[in-house]
């Protein structure tokens, strides 16, 4: 409700102006609170704008100039030598090969119908 200003009433606001505290989304890197002005969304994970580095140099990214795998951010030279580096994505950043899971599969297919 509404009161005059100039008998030195206040004013309410009605509730459906009230200050709720929003949803606290928390930055992927630092783990802080990430406010509206400093958002970034890269593959659905939220950053502060000066949070998203290259996970292997640190160098700040933008969302035009970053690649990612698994859930990790690089910038795009770093992507790409590690890439080369190994041969494949997989191998590259730690992980098993992916054709090697194939491999397990039809060994254990290869047993079950025999």
């Amino acid at each position: 409700e509404a009161k005059n200003n100039s008998g030195g009433s206040t004013v309410q606001r009605s509730k459906s102006f009230s200050l709720k505290a929003q949803v606290k989304e928390m930055c992927t890197a630092c783990q802080k609170t990430v406010y509206p002005m400093e958002r970034l969304v890269a593959d659905k994970f939220v950053f502060h704008n000066a949070c998203f580095c290259c996970k292997h140099c640190h160098t700040k990214l933008s969302l035009g100039s970053y690649a990612a795998l698994h859930g990790e951010f690089y910038c795009k030279p770093h992507f790409q030598q590690l890439f080369k580096s190994k041969g494949n994505y997989d191998e590259g950043f730690g992980r098993k090969q992916h054709k090697e899971l194939w491999v397990h599969k039809e060994v254990e297919s290869g047993t079950k119908s025999a």
